[in-house]
């Protein structure tokens, strides 16, 4: 669980086929629920947590929001996520911290460019999410 014991909140981009792989692979590790919510990018939540003239300049990918406010994107959203997670997959974030952010968000723009085309878009629908998932799921 985090210091603050609050979860940080993932926005993600619902026709992306790549960012509902990372909701669901964020969701597989934090099985209790404690690290992370989740929203649509667009969606009421986003419009009331980040302020209009920030939106304006974040992408339409991943978006994460620490419990205190805090907004990170592109590869520094991803680090962050991976951060909270454990394991191999905390080390990981770990050794994307040493990368120059540039570098990194070179690295995340290029996967970011193709990311429809490679991943493909999910269905007409969002998945059905189950119940005992859905109260990690805001509007």
């Amino acid at each position: 669980m985090d210091a603050r014991g609050r979860p940080d909140t993932v926005f993600y981009d619902g026709t992306c086929g790549l960012c509902h792989g990372f909701v669901r692979f964020l969701l597989a590790r934090d099985p209790d629920g404690s690290r992370f919510r989740f929203a649509p990018l667009g969606g009421k939540t986003y419009l009331a947590t980040v302020p209009p003239e920030r939106r304006i300049k974040l992408p339409d990918s991943v978006v994460l929001v620490t419990a205190d406010g805090e907004i990170s994107v592109r590869a520094a959203a991803v680090e962050r996520a991976l951060g909270r997670t454990s394991g191999l997959w905390r080390r990981l974030g770990s050794v994307m911290a040493l990368v120059p952010p540039r570098a990194a968000d070179l690295g995340y723009d290029a996967v970011a460019a193709t990311r429809r085309r490679i991943f493909g878009r999910p269905g007409a629908a969002c998945p059905s999410v189950p119940a005992e998932l859905r109260a990690r799921f805001l509007d």
